[in-house]
């Protein structure tokens, strides 16, 4: 892009080397709560799909149809596993966690063979747990489900506040940066606010002032972005090196998506705010450069 004859390398250098440093730091904010959000959305996945649900059998089934409802359940879309739980493995967990074994001071075994179910996360919301609990409770072999339903309520109320929460603050977030990178572009502009005025006198076109200093602004919300990535992938190694399993609940391939969307949002904004700085100055008479 044309520099204006009193600028120095190093004062042009060093402007751009500012506005490249708080483009990145915005939208290193901007990312920040991007992964915050999704690592959000995988634990309300690991929550839901952690919660259990027990399908009490009556005392007198045979093997065999324990089997054939078992195979039927995991067919079933909403199911993703499913445990059997014989009388003895439940009077064996139950007697690890008590610490003592029922079955010594009451004479007999007073426990019933189950199967333990796990649901798939879009399966754990308050309508589509009557149509599961509907499904599991039809056979004539099941005694009784059993679910902490109030525990599936407050997961999911808790987990949608969040998640509503997070989208609100990245929607003002990105506003605030718009402004913050609208700003900081806007004092760059603003330097060679004369050079615009003296294109115009020798009959530059609009489009033809804007295209170096929109080119400009796109190369280095691009050297933003970039310096971006690499701040979060640090940051991100550092999180992983001392907080064990944070790794799982985030995927690379979700990574990727949120440094594609820095990249796209580094440019879009910094195209933007050149475009709007600069239309600002081509409207603007000599007179009044002096004065702002």
């Amino acid at each position: 892009m044309a520099k204006n004859k009193n600028t120095s390398p190093v004062s042009f250098f060093n402007s751009n080397l500012i506005t490249i440093i708080s483009i990145s730091l915005v939208l290193f904010l901007i990312g920040v709560f991007f992964i915050v959000g999704l690592m959000s959305h995988d634990l309300s996945v690991y929550m839901k799909e952690n919660l259990s649900l027990t399908i009490v059998l009556k005392d007198n089934v045979k093997s065999a149809d324990i089997r054939q409802m078992q195979h039927e359940l995991n067919v079933l879309p909403f199911i993703k596993t499913s445990r059997y739980i014989s009388k003895t493995d439940a009077a064996r967990e139950m007697a690890d966690e008590l610490g003592e074994d029922p079955q010594v001071f009451l004479g007999f075994n007073p426990f019933l063979a189950s199967i333990e179910v796990k649901l798939k996360s879009e399966y754990t919301h308050a309508d589509s747990l009557k149509m599961v609990e509907k499904k599991l409770t039809a056979s004539t072999n099941v005694s009784e489900l059993v679910y902490q339903k109030d525990m599936m309520y407050i997961v999911n109320n808790n987990i949608r506040q969040i998640l509503t929460a997070l989208t609100a603050s990245i929607i003002i977030l990105i506003l605030i940066s718009f402004t913050l990178i609208s700003n900081t572009i806007r004092l760059l502009i603003y330097s060679r606010r004369f050079l615009i005025y003296t294109m115009r006198l020798v009959g530059a076109t609009p489009g033809f002032i804007r295209k170096p200093f929109i080119k400009h602004s796109i190369v280095n919300g691009l050297f933003a972005a970039v310096l971006t990535i690499l701040m979060l992938i640090a940051a991100l190694y550092y999180l992983e090196s001392n907080l064990e399993g944070l790794g799982q609940l985030m995927s690379w391939h979700e990574l990727v998506v949120v440094f594609a969307v820095l990249l796209v949002v580094g440019v879009l904004i910094s195209l933007a705010a050149a475009y709007f700085a600069v239309n600002r100055y081509l409207r603007m008479e000599r007179g009044k450069l002096y004065y702002i």
